[in-house]
């Protein structure tokens, strides 16, 4: 017999829990079938390309008649499938990023990246992150991943976080982190840039990535006698951290990183709970030299990551419709805090 309305609330919820969860694999199973259906189309029209168009045109009307109810089956799928089976037909083992995939996340993968290895880490990235079709168009087209994996990032991670701390704050740095911000003119200082970031908080939080949780903008922290603001305050929910962002419109300066580490301290003093890892810093500027960030990050206790941004002003419509409001992104923290 159930004691409380509390025990009968956490069975419901184990249940719910399940059925969502046997739900996601039956639809995710569906998907591996039809990729691999795909494929072996994909094989078939290949072993029969000799017949040319024609064939390719009179399969398209028997499958659709057919099978009136399934989508997929016109012209220039079925070419598509071809491709998508000559691309990969001489790989061992099938990889499994792209077998969970949708058939338009994968074949824009082999439209747009002619590298194995990177679109296999898009593939992996669009699992991780969710992205949809227009979202991982846009990433492509961004080059994530030579801002993410090719570019050297300067940061002293390595040696003031655990390994495993280190490895996943790697994965928030990019070089150049690019944001999608309109009505900003060209001599736009710090403030018009935080203002402007502010305003498209769910662009800013798809270009930082997944876990980033906004706190505030010009986030007060206080000694006896003086306040300091803190230009962007987050809190990472896989990191488990507060990450503070500062924005420079000008050259990496030295003393800009001085200035991080101060803050940081700040919020280890006020907000970080024993719970809480280790407080991060980013440092955002229009450029930088190398070697001055190499030697600036010498001595400090904190961990701080130096990158330059990009400011674009337009982003399509059609993307901005695809990404989640902010209302939705607030929802999915507060789902993942409990």
């Amino acid at each position: 017999m159930i004691e409380t309305i509390n025990d009968f609330k956490v069975i419901i919820t184990e249940i719910k829990n399940d059925i969502k969860n046997t739900r996601f694999r039956i639809l995710e199973n569906a998907n591996n079938e039809l990729i691999n259906l795909y494929f072996r189309i994909g094989k078939i029209i290949d072993d029969n390309w000799k017949y040319g168009n024609n064939f390719v045109n009179e399969l398209s009307i028997e499958l659709k008649l057919t099978f009136p109810d399934m989508k997929g089956f016109s012209p220039r799928n079925l070419r598509r499938m071809r491709i998508f089976y000559n691309e990969y037909k001489d790989m061992q083992n099938w990889p499994t990023p792209l077998a969970n995939l949708p058939w338009s996340h994968n074949y824009t993968l082999i439209e747009k990246v002619k590298d194995i290895d990177k679109r296999i880490w898009y593939a992996e990235k669009c699992l991780e992150n969710g992205w949809t079709h227009t979202v991982l168009v846009h990433q492509i087209e961004s080059n994530l991943y030579q801002r993410q994996k090719e570019n050297p990032k300067l940061t002293n991670f390595k040696e003031k976080l655990s390994i495993t701390q280190s490895e996943l704050a790697k994965e928030l740095m990019k070089d150049p982190y690019i944001f999608e911000l309109s009505n900003l003119k060209e001599n736009a200082v710090e403030k018009d840039i935080e203002n402007a970031m502010i305003e498209k908080i769910k662009n800013v939080l798809v270009e930082l990535g997944k876990g980033f949780s906004f706190v505030g903008n010009q986030y007060r922290i206080s000694t006896n006698n003086e306040d300091y603001y803190l230009d962007l305050l987050f809190y990472h929910l896989d990191l488990r951290c507060y990450v503070v962002v500062e924005l420079k419109n000008t050259k990496f300066k030295p003393e800009y990183v001085g200035q991080l580490n101060f803050y940081i301290t700040a919020i280890n003093k006020t907000l970080k709970k024993e719970s809480d890892n280790e407080t991060i810093g980013l440092l955002l500027c229009k450029e930088k030299d190398r070697i001055s960030v190499e030697w600036s990050l010498e001595g400090i206790n904190n961990p701080i990551g130096v990158s330059s941004y990009e400011i674009k002003k337009h982003i399509s419509e059609d993307i901005l419709e695809k990404l989640p409001s902010e209302e939705e992104i607030n929802m999915h923290i507060n789902i993942e805090e409990k």
